[in-house]
């Protein structure tokens, strides 16, 4: 088991329909869920914390959820 941090940056107006996606995804495994205001750009931050088997399988789906979004990948620990 690993757990890994999402970190991943959306438009604040759209970000509600994105997160539906990812808990209706990995519902279960989030660990925890962090939620920054938006830049002066309308650019907001969500940090999500999953529990996954296999890290880098995650994101190939991330890709898919996250069509126009950015999002960084980190590994926190390893069980």
């Amino acid at each position: 088991m690993q757990i890994v941090e999402i970190d991943i940056k959306l438009p604040y107006k759209e970000r509600g329909v994105i997160l539906s996606k990812i808990v209706s995804k990995f519902g279960g495994r989030i660990k925890d869920i962090h939620f920054h205001p938006p830049d002066p750009k309308g650019i907001g931050e969500v940090r999500v914390e999953l529990e996954v088997e296999n890290g880098k399988s995650i994101i190939s789906e991330l890709k898919r959820l996250l069509k126009g979004g950015r999002f960084s990948f980190r590994i926190l620990s390893e069980a």
